[in-house]
């Protein structure tokens, strides 16, 4: 998959700067250590402190690009469960946890609506670790763009709440072990 080694940039690329959400370019030349390559992004520590680097940029890290998942276009009434849903929940990860947003216990609630003959509308609410982590709109749009993904889903809408105030309970159990907490 990768290596946990130093990377020199082969070329420019953008990049999002943690915690603050801040996007910027990092430039070719630029050596980078990578701390976590999970649910298709990279984060990486520089010289100007922790950034996330997307899957469609490997490349500047001398990767392989992998391919982007195809949003359907087809036939929208494919039925969608909600374990699908939660499913590709599990593949978007906060840039400095290597646990899922699932399991860090973000995801407060997921209904998926069945829309007459335009495929599902998803609605999903979820928080973050704390109020201030400018990294909230990053993830979330990523948590939206893979719920577009799934066959079936026309619509999904993926909003920011603050209650109840996440706090450590609500990671579960799989999450607490990754962490080494139990």
């Amino acid at each position: 998959m990768y290596d946990q080694s130093e990377k020199q940039l082969l070329r420019d690329c953008e990049a999002i700067r943690i915690p603050s959400g801040d996007v910027f370019t990092l430039t070719a030349g630029t050596r980078v250590f990578i701390t976590q390559a999970l649910g298709g992004s990279y984060t990486v520590e520089t010289d100007q402190g922790l950034a996330r680097i997307s899957a469609k940029d490997a490349d500047a890290l001398g990767l392989e690009v992998e391919a982007a998942p195809d949003v359907p276009t087809g036939d929208q009434n494919v039925p969608v469960d909600d374990k699908s849903v939660w499913d590709q929940l599990r593949t978007c990860y906060d840039p400095e946890i290597p646990v899922n947003i699932v399991d860090l216990g973000l995801v407060y609630d997921c209904a998926v609506t069945p829309q007459d003959g335009q495929g599902a509308k998803v609605d999903v609410k979820m928080t973050l670790t704390a109020p201030g982590c400018g990294m909230g709109p990053t993830i979330a749009a990523e948590a939206r763009q893979k719920i577009l993904s799934i066959p079936g889903v026309s619509e999904a809408d993926v909003e920011l709440v603050w209650d109840p105030p996440w706090n450590q309970a609500m990671i579960s159990e799989v999450g607490k072990m990754k962490l080494g907490l139990i």
